[in-house]
């Protein structure tokens, strides 16, 4: 299967699939957790190169207080849990979005995660934790202003690289299929500068139900058009 290399991820329907189970959203969450694992897996065996995933935006600090202390006890353990996990797996593990709102603990634990695999050879795969693109945009261009004003860098020699190479996914290749699940068919301020060129594709299944064959059906409907840098055209003859 002609797979491609890089696959991004918007994990929606976590809430509404324990909802729908009557169970509380933190049990959404949860299973929701335990599928990335699986994803990850499959991901790799089918040749995918790089898996990046939207596990907490920006925007989710507005949650409610019960929900997001929820979400930060899931991700303290997830942390552990993804260390074992990427051992096995031989998983390069990266954290995109500003760590430095999350708890010193939680912190402790990413980079200890990061260093421990970041000679893994395996799946590349970047966890997006408080990340929003506009922040990480803003960010990096606050880095680039003081550069400038350092005389590190001269206002004419910024170009789309170089102010790629102050985003927080500096080194890792652009998207060619961003899935969404749930049926919403939104960006949600996910790597808006990434996505420029990026197949779309949108489940109707919440998060806890894609599974190994929801994401071959992506890939298929992925293979289905001829990209070409600047477009795409349909393929007629698959």
């Amino acid at each position: 299967m002609n797979v491609p290399q890089h696959v991004a991820i918007i994990l929606d329907g976590n809430g509404r699939w324990a909802k729908s189970k009557g169970m509380p959203r933190n049990y959404g969450h949860a299973q929701g957790s335990k599928n990335v694992e699986r994803i990850c897996e499959e991901a790799w065996r089918m040749g995918i190169k790089y898996l990046t995933v939207y596990a907490f935006s920006t925007e989710n600090w507005n949650r409610p207080a019960e929900e997001v202390n929820a979400l930060m006890r899931l991700l303290r353990n997830y942390m552990k849990t993804c260390l074992t996990t990427a051992a096995k797996n031989d998983m390069k593990v990266r954290v995109i979005g500003d760590i430095t709102r999350l708890d010193a603990d939680i912190r402790k634990r990413i980079l200890e995660l990061e260093e421990a695999t970041k000679h893994n050879g395996g799946l590349n795969f970047q966890i997006a934790i408080n990340y929003g693109s506009r922040d990480e945009m803003i960010r990096a261009v606050r880095d680039l202003a003081k550069d400038c004003a350092d005389g590190k860098m001269k206002p004419e020699e910024i170009r789309e690289d170089v102010l790629e190479s102050y985003l927080d996914t500096r080194g890792i290749p652009d998207p060619d299929l961003l899935i969404r699940t749930s049926g919403e068919q939104r960006l949600s301020n996910f790597l808006l500068w990434q996505l420029a060129y990026t197949e779309f594709y949108f489940a109707d299944v919440h998060w806890p139900d894609f599974t190994k064959e929801e994401l071959v059906k992506a890939i298929e409907a992925y293979r289905a058009r001829d990209r070409r840098f600047g477009g795409v055209k349909e393929v007629t003859d698959v």
